[in-house]
């Protein structure tokens, strides 16, 4: 909510019969709420910490209530759709190395994280005991006034708020309609309490300039690596071609011609030599077009393409992919995880075994390679898992590794996605 927008708002003339007072108070009564229950765990966690810090476990705490901001903020970036329709990304961005600890301290780094404790200590220490007197005078107030002719009629005299002894029936009304009109005109000051809120949460919560530039810069050299990465594959494949299937064309074609030169036994053994070349040439470009986009996946979907890939790793694979038929473009991001992820277990991991487990779950697409190797596997040590990476931040997923060292190493993928029609 911006000062231009908020201003319009309040201005309009159907602001009193339109649903806009409704949804500044579901606002406010709602943050009141957070406010609250934040407050209690708050003061619940410096209790504990101060408890626990006789014997240090309480120093653990404090990281912990550092980064309490994030939920709370991310919760009040949904508030906001109630008085706000412009959605407000997350300012925060992935952490360029996988863990926990990878995480905590990519988090701290943030300007946003420190911004969002702000806002959370500014909600329980100030916002929400404002918002709450800003109620109870323009709501509860009103609504005590339009009940004081009924109380009257039933209890007699009334003391209203012990500021105003109301002991006569005429007297009573008049509170009654002063309590209508209160109750009306009150829709003014909640609804700009409540942009105000949103205006502040927007202005603490929404990405900055800087961060958007950051953000652009990642994406930039996430492009970068990705067209250096299809630069490198396609002349992979120009060399494959040149030094594998041409050569042995270029034989074929020599065999054939001097076949055709000469007869007998010595002709039969030519032709016979060329059709092994033939062969040959055959299965490279088949394999050559396999590394490219596998036949199999596009015919038979990916638990089809990846039981495949499987059969042929030297490392015994257990496990499956069961998921429907997905968009081609998720497919073959997670095909060529998987392959990657295969290869570098029978490259590096000295594993014994791999396990394999790929499902729906929650509109996304999970896969999980898993080794009992040596682990210590580093995304940053090569540009085979940062170039997996890239692929599926095209498809927006996330890639994440386990690999303390002694192992086991566990590669994780999550791809949303839809199905599609068989």
């Amino acid at each position: 909510m911006r000062p231009r927008q908020a201003w319009r708002a309040l201005t309009r003339r159907d602001l009193i019969v339109s649903a806009l007072p409704w949804r500044a108070m579901a606002y406010l009564l709602s943050g009141i709420g957070v406010g609250i229950v934040v407050l209690v765990l708050f003061l619940a966690s410096l209790a504990v910490g101060a408890a626990l810090t006789l014997v240090l476990i309480g120093i653990a705490l404090v990281p912990a209530i550092a980064l309490g901001g994030a939920p709370v903020a991310a919760l009040e970036r949904l508030r906001l759709r109630l008085v706000d329709g412009e959605r407000i990304r997350s300012p925060h961005r992935k952490p360029e190395r996988p863990g926990l600890r990878a995480w905590v301290e990519w988090r701290f780094k943030e300007p946003a994280t420190w911004r969002e404790l702000g806002y959370t200590a500014l909600l329980i220490a100030v916002l929400w005991p404002a918002e709450a007197l800003v109620v109870v005078y323009c709501l509860v107030l009103p609504l005590m006034m339009i009940y004081t002719p009924f109380g009257f009629s039933e209890i007699g005299e009334i003391n209203l708020l012990k500021l105003w002894l109301v002991d006569s029936l005429p007297e009573a009304l008049l509170v009654g309609v002063l309590g209508v009109l209160a109750l009306t005109l009150a829709v003014y000051p909640l609804t700009a309490v409540a942009f105000g809120h949103a205006m502040l949460a927007r202005l603490l919560l929404a990405p900055r300039g800087d961060e958007q530039g950051e953000r652009l810069a990642e994406l930039t050299r996430s492009r970068t690596r990705l067209l250096a990465a299809f630069e490198s594959e396609r002349r992979r494949i120009e060399r494959d071609l040149h030094d594998g299937a041409q050569q042995r064309l270029v034989s074929l074609t020599m065999t054939l011609g001097l076949a055709r030169m000469i007869r007998g036994e010595e002709a039969a053994e030519l032709v016979a030599q060329a059709h092994e070349q033939a062969k040959l040439a055959l299965a490279e470009i088949r394999d050559l077009i396999r590394g490219i986009h596998p036949r199999i996946l596009a015919d038979r979907g990916l638990p089809a393409a990846v039981a495949d890939v499987a059969d042929r790793s030297p490392v015994p694979v257990e496990g499956s992919i069961d998921c429907p038929r997905l968009p081609e473009a998720i497919e073959s991001v997670a095909y060529f995880v998987v392959c990657e992820a295969l290869a570098n277990v029978a490259k590096h991991s000295g594993a014994a075994s791999v396990s394999i487990d790929g499902r729906i779950e929650d509109g996304r697409l999970v896969v999980e390679v898993r080794d009992d190797g040596v682990g210590g596997a580093d995304a940053g040590a090569g540009t085979g898992l940062a170039g997996l990476a890239d692929r599926v931040s095209v498809v927006d997923g996330r890639l994440m590794l386990s690999s303390p060292a002694g192992g086991p190493t566990l590669l994780r993928v999550e791809i949303p996605c839809t199905t599609v029609a068989a």
